[in-house]
């Protein structure tokens, strides 16, 4: 008899207790305005990025075809050197596929073209936006608020900086202790890095030349000057020639203007001797199978980061709400679509995504 009068007991309990939650949510909902739909909603979509840029929406981005807010117009640019290849297979692409917008790059008049050199055009109104291989500086930044104008900058992609030596010298690769030492002129001869007892010839372009020489200052010689003995040749063109003369030359430049070359042999770098990564891949394709073959990019060690000397890449722009900044978001978005990450590996390039 307990057991079958405790029964109504507990459902009536139960029904009470419901009655004052359900009570006290619909007076919660009612009284403070809370939607319940929105509550429920906000569990499923709390993951979800925010697209609070313009070139957020890029990684959805297929083709140029689907790139919106694009001008129509001629459009100056430059800038860096090393986006000598970008220049010539992927914007060479945009204007095909999106003939409205023009594009003209500029050469600096009495100045090296680089990075330093594009910004300060950016900065002069001398260029719609410019191409950088290296961080817009605090000085820049600070010169450009000078002028009135707010400048940033987008990374597009990952390049690596490359070594190179004679085809005929035989040396394995270097560190990057090495590689500072050879340029500084504390070593002199490859026999003192394993090689043949060879005199060294360190050949650089000038100092003024961008953002490559810049990170090769900043990255290896840590702040020391180019020793006595380092030549300087004006043009990657003009030292790549250089070099396949040179029997104990070495030059240094942006990856795909090296890596792929049948008259120089790039070489394995490493934070040590222990960690040497080749900036190719697999085995070294000798100068006798090239052209037909050519050396590919290691991008796997480069995206990781084994590979020890990188850098991104930088669409720079002007935040002035006009026709500008519409051309370097509108460019920034191309670079960044699906089609333009894969035409910049085919540049020789490592994607950003």
């Amino acid at each position: 008899m307990t057991q079958k009068n405790d029964v109504p007991v507990l459902v009536f309990s139960f029904l009470v207790t419901a009655g004052l939650v359900g009570g006290g949510f619909w007076w919660l909902t009612q009284k403070s305005g809370l939607n319940v739909g929105t509550l429920f909603s906000q569990g499923s979509s709390s993951t979800s990025p925010t697209n609070s840029s313009n070139n957020s929406n890029s990684s959805s981005v297929q083709d140029f075809a689907q790139v919106q807010n694009v001008p129509s117009g001629l459009f100056t640019y430059g800038g860096s050197t090393s986006w000598a290849p970008i220049r010539r297979d992927v914007d060479a692409a945009i204007q095909a596929a999106r003939p409205e917008f023009r594009l003209r790059y500029v050469n600096p008049t009495g100045e090296a073209p680089g990075s330093a050199t594009g910004i300060r055009m950016l900065m002069r109104d001398e260029l719609a936006f410019a191409q950088s291989s290296r961080p817009v500086t605090e000085q820049e930044y600070q010169q450009a608020q000078q002028r009135g104008i707010k400048l940033k900058q987008i990374p597009v992609a990952i390049d690596a900086l490359a070594v190179a030596v004679n085809p005929s010298l035989n040396v394995s690769g270097l560190t990057v202790q090495q590689l500072g030492d050879i340029y500084t002129g504390k070593l002199t001869n490859w026999s003192q890095v394993g090689g043949p007892n060879v005199p060294i010839q360190p050949i650089t372009r000038p100092v003024s030349a961008g953002g490559t020489i810049e990170l090769f200052a900043e990255q290896i010689m840590k702040g020391r000057g180019f020793g006595s003995k380092v030549q300087t040749v004006s043009t990657t063109t003009g030292a790549v020639r250089k070099l396949a003369q040179t029997f104990g030359g070495i030059y240094f430049a942006s990856a795909p203007e090296i890596v792929d070359q049948c008259t120089v042999k790039p070489i394995a770098i490493g934070r040590t001797s222990n960690e040497l990564v080749s900036p190719y891949q697999g085995s070294l394709i000798p100068p006798s199978q090239c052209p037909a073959k050519r050396n590919q990019l290691n991008e796997a060690a480069i995206r990781g980061g084994q590979y020890p000397i990188t850098r991104n890449l930088f669409v720079v722009i002007k935040q002035n709400n006009q026709k500008e900044q519409q051309a370097g978001e509108a460019y920034t978005d191309f670079v960044l679509s699906n089609q333009g990450q894969t035409l910049l590996e085919k540049a020789g390039f490592v994607s950003i995504r």
